[in-house]
């Protein structure tokens, strides 16, 4: 069975283009772009998605959505405004799929999390999008997949799917039963990491945002995710996204390069 392997943009260094150019030359299909790399790219959408397809790139999601799911009080109206300027951003770039992560902040609030999912499952089927849901490991929520789900399904969200992270389940002390209740159609994306310790999840934001491995440098049981996602029948796009400062710091061609051999070595051992 044939993937569409992708980089996460967030473990390279460099200009936005030449993220794109390292990305490209390590044999990656698509790449998750953020919108600090349409920032600093600095020339709009339209002109980003030309870059895309000058070098035979697609796009596996344009993110992130934060902090949308529950928003409390008067954050909700400029929740969904930043929300309709991210799907409408998506459909200039050529993307397909938002991502979205669970909203982390102490305020959020449970009983609006079903209506908010409803309300931006209708926005983005009317753009032909679908919406790629995550759930963070230090989430005040939805902070597992299982609970995650059990939010989609209580919406009725046709157009949502779940984000599939090693780190928000192995570093968060679950394990791959978590993955039995999604089914693997509604699976929008496979992201593999690694880390080497076991930390609270007090701690949990600053390892994961600084301190993330290469897949197989660390001690996640990564080739029994892959294996089990492939006996499955998983189909979707599978890549790595690593948020590591040191990585970050070395020269991006060197490192997409590195990603790919290592995701190969990974997802390879499941039999694909």
């Amino acid at each position: 069975m044939s993937h569409r392997l992708f980089l996460n943009t967030i473990l390279l260094g460099g200009t936005t283009l030449q993220k794109l150019d390292a990305i490209a030359a390590a044999g990656f299909d698509d790449l998750e772009l953020w919108r600090e790399d349409l920032k600093q790219y600095g020339m709009g959408a339209s002109a980003l998605a030309g870059e895309l397809q000058k070098r035979n790139l697609g796009l596996t999601d344009f993110q992130v959505l934060r902090d949308f799911d529950g928003a409390a009080g008067d954050q909700r109206t400029t929740k969904r405004q930043e929300a309709l300027g991210m799907l409408d951003t998506a459909v200039s770039l050529g993307s397909r799929v938002v991502q979205m992560p669970s909203n982390v902040r102490e305020d959020a609030d449970a009983s609006r999390i079903e209506e908010d999912l409803r309300w931006l499952d209708a926005e983005a089927a009317a753009r032909g999008l679908r919406i790629a849901y995550e759930p963070m490991g230090w989430s005040t929520i939805n902070d597992t997949l299982p609970k995650l789900w059990a939010s989609i399904e209580g919406a009725g969200a046709a157009h949502i799917d779940v984000v599939v992270d090693a780190f928000h389940i192995f570093a968060h002390g679950r394990d791959l039963s978590d993955l039995a209740v999604i089914p693997v159609d509604r699976i929008a994306n496979v992201q593999f990491c690694d880390f080497d310790d076991v930390v609270p999840v007090s701690r949990l934001p600053d390892a994961g945002k600084h301190r993330r491995l290469l897949p197989g440098a660390g001690h996640f049981p990564l080739k029994a995710m892959a294996k089990q996602l492939q006996d499955a029948g998983y189909a979707g796009p599978v890549g790595v996204e690593v948020f590591n400062d040191g990585l970050k710091q070395q020269p991006p061609g060197q490192v997409a390069v590195d990603a790919m051999v290592a995701l190969k070595a990974v997802w390879g051992a499941g039999g694909a």
